[in-house]
């Protein structure tokens, strides 16, 4: 699969990063010819050696070969990177699209495993496990008091399916320690987060990223959503950062007529590959709307880019990131791997969207706040085309190339100028951390509460407001935030919807005053 990376700047760190090769290359006949004839190879290969065998101190010769690989992939673009045996794992679990475990979502409070919420009808769920319960043991081992890193508790949780693990838990809200015994099943990694009605006839999907599953989870949300009668769909990547090419090859196809040019890509070599749409679009003729913000990227650029040059729908939002450069993963025997790009890709008038990068890495993912500093996000005349770079759609639209999607329709940033922090900040994990210790101070507040019933607790007090401040002051965050109470608010209320009620209910909330989804619903009428 070609890859277009999801992770805007990941210059992760390299670790046993050639070791495979340069040893493959040490231990390979002096008289190799094809060795000879690259001097520079020679040389490297050499150096290494020498310092293994000669230098007067111990030297751990993998760090330096990780700093070659780092100043190597430097040179390239900044979509070409290393990964590690240690994080290809977790990487290649994401985009996959499921796991092994036991079914949870937790994180490090103070010094214990606490459950956010168990996976719905995920084994934990099944076996009496509740939100709040803290994990003390997992068999044997003893979890709490000693601040273990994620990974470490992963792997303490997963394991082969059908497999067995007994979890002893204490469960505050009873002060008494439980044990589960707890079958490990297959966990799926959503990358469609909600497929939902936003009126009578408009439906709404939400795509965090693109892996491998992503299309199918699409198609059944889409095929949901058509049974409800939907005649035009919004289909939101904002914040996504890209993934699988393929997978936002198949989504768009599902709009366009048989024929119609969904992307291309072409390599150093000028070879073209050019990808059309198929008969077997299923939503070929209802209206389409893409919301993309400014980190939009990638795979997320493709499916918008092949939306707006066919004139298939109404692209909405801010200028996307940027990101033309397709990767192929290519793998070590070590477990590590080099994502390398291997090619630019073109929407179908012939865009490249690739924002510039000639500048350096430390620029080219600088440049968001560039468009702070010039107004980009809360104008779309500040928003930087060269017209050279004009492109037309086949009904004569103008679209612009040269650094990401400009949308149709442009929504500013939902924050007052000087607090882009503010919104960046209420998407973290922070606003889930604060509503996690706010419930497990007293569930009980809650309970038996129906959603109506709750959203009128919510609104009527700026108790979680108050406190939600108070929280950040204490983090050391000087933000002031009383100019944005009200999407503050929403952001609370929808995090506290989310571990009450379930994701749907969060998206419920953030919807309702979206600026996007107002917009959106007001050119439908």
């Amino acid at each position: 699969m070609k890859f277009s990376s999801k992770y805007l700047p990941v210059i992760v760190g390299a670790t046993f990063a050639l070791g495979t090769v340069f040893g493959s290359l040490m231990n390979a006949p002096v008289e190799d010819q094809l060795l000879a004839k690259n001097n520079s190879k020679t040389k490297l290969n050499k150096l290494i050696d020498f310092i293994n065998t000669e230098y007067v101190d111990n030297v751990n010769t993998d760090s330096i070969v990780n700093l070659t690989v780092d100043n190597i992939l430097s040179k390239l673009d900044p979509h070409s990177v290393y990964i590690p045996p240690s994080e290809q794992a977790e990487v290649a679990e994401s985009m996959k699209g499921d796991f092994v475990g036991v079914g949870i979502n937790f994180y490090m409070y103070k010094d214990s495993v606490a459950i956010i919420k168990p996976v719905e009808n995920g084994p934990s769920a099944k076996a009496g496990i509740k939100s709040g319960d803290r994990i003390l043991y997992a068999g044997k081992t003893k979890l709490f008091g000693r601040k273990l890193p994620s990974d470490s508790l992963f792997s303490k949780l997963k394991g082969t399916k059908g497999s067995e693990i007994e979890l002893t838990v204490f469960r505050k809200s009873e002060h008494k320690k439980l044990k589960f015994k707890i079958k490990r099943d297959v966990i799926p990694i959503k990358s469609v987060d909600a497929a939902m009605m936003l009126s009578n006839n408009t439906g709404y999907i939400k795509i965090n990223r693109f892996a491998e599953t992503t299309y199918d989870e699409f198609k059944a949300g889409l095929t949901k959503l058509k049974q409800k009668g939907i005649q035009s769909l919004v289909i939101d990547v904002r914040d996504n950062g890209g993934g699988y090419m393929e997978e936002a090859v198949a989504i768009a196809d599902e709009f366009l007529k048989d024929k119609q040019l969904i992307v291309f890509t072409k390599n150093k070599n000028g070879t073209t590959e050019k990808t059309y749409a198929t008969k077997s679009g299923s939503f070929e003729t209802g209206k389409v709307t893409v919301l993309i913000n400014e980190n939009s990227a990638s795979a997320s650029e493709i499916l918008a880019g092949a939306i707006q040059d066919n004139d298939r729908g109404t692209i909405v939002g801010r200028r996307s990131f940027g990101k033309g450069l397709v990767q192929r993963e290519m793998d070590f025997n070590d477990g590590s791997a080099v994502r390398l790009t291997v090619a630019r890709y073109y929407t179908p008038t012939g865009r490249s969207i690739q924002k510039p990068y000639a500048k350096g890495n430390d620029e080219y993912f600088k440049e968001s706040e560039t468009r702070i500093k010039t107004g980009e996000l809360y104008a779309k005349d500040s928003i930087k085309v060269a017209d050279s770079l004009k492109f037309k759609t086949p009904k004569g639209r103008i679209v612009y190339g040269g650094g990401g999607i400009v949308p149709d329709v442009f929504v500013p940033m939902e924050a007052e100028h000087g607090n882009e922090n503010v919104a960046y900040l209420l998407q973290t994990g922070i606003v889930g951390h604060f509503v996690f210790e706010e419930l497990d101070k007293n569930r009980n507040a809650f309970a038996g509460l129906h959603f109506n019933e709750f959203l009128i607790k919510m609104k009527n007090s700026d108790t979680y407001f108050r406190k939600f401040k108070n929280y950040i002051f204490m983090t050391g965050l000087d933000l002031k935030l009383d100019k944005t109470k009200d999407l503050v608010n929403r952001y609370i209320t929808a995090e506290f919807a989310r571990q009450l009620y379930g994701e749907l209910y969060y998206y419920d909330v953030i919807l309702k005053e979206d600026a996007m989804i107002k917009k959106v619903l007001s050119l439908k009428k």
